[in-house]
């Protein structure tokens, strides 16, 4: 009778038996607490798929360049600093986004950093950057916080792209080849070198000894 929906994950027989549950000793019918399960795991299976296609068009979206720069913080300063870059524009064609550089792709790391961007939401209502003088004097500031969560998880975000072991060092130049054997055998990450790759440089704020060589490190 119910095979129409059994499709669905429900069968005849499974509803029957948790049917006792619901009757509450005869008072509620059992075709229509049969009726009720599978009306209840319908809606379960289509709620779930209805909210997995949704949370995958809003990462979607809150991960393109046009979403990321509809904001006169980032469209006015960091995306005119970026569009400069190589990261932007080069021989090959290859153009990375805000998110290949900010956002992991694993689904766990994508979750992560959209629940923490809320706090960028929260900043912007208060206009905490709003100006190009309030931005600048944060800009160590919010620098550093990204720097930190790139070393700890091991520059994943510039993993999108990167990969020692698709390095063919024999290509680079002597200085870039050099540095990477140097990273591979110590075990270090790329933010730990390629700091400022895409904005502005922001190493004369540095309080902490880092190395000037290796921070404007780019090839």
């Amino acid at each position: 009778r119910y095979s129409s929906i059994s499709f669905m994950f429900v069968s005849d027989s499974w509803a029957y038996s948790c049917a006792p549950l619901l009757t509450c000793a005869g008072f509620i019918p059992m075709k229509m607490t049969t009726r009720l399960f599978v009306v209840l795991a319908f809606t379960l299976v289509a709620g779930l798929f209805i909210g997995s296609t949704g949370f995958a068009s809003f990462v979607q979206h809150t991960s393109s360049l046009d979403f990321c720069t509809s904001c006169h913080e980032m469209k006015d300063s960091v995306y005119e600093e970026y569009k400069k870059t190589t990261h932007y524009s080069n021989k090959s064609g290859v153009r990375a986004v805000c998110s290949d550089c900010h956002v992991p792709h694993d689904w766990q790391d994508v979750i992560v950093r959209k629940i923490a961007a809320a706090k960028d939401v929260y900043h912007h209502l208060l206009g905490t950057i709003d100006t190009t003088e309030k931005f600048d004097a944060r800009r160590l500031q919010m620098a550093q916080h990204v720097w930190d969560r790139m070393k700890a998880n091991g520059s994943k975000e510039c993993r999108n792209c990167h990969a020692f072991d698709a390095m063919v060092l024999e290509n680079q130049k002597p200085r870039a080849r050099k540095q990477h054997e140097n990273a591979m055998g110590d075990g270090r990450t790329c933010v730990e070198c390629h700091k400022g790759i895409a904005h502005k440089s922001v190493h004369d704020q540095l309080q902490k000894v880092e190395s000037k060589d290796d921070f404007n490190l780019q090839f």
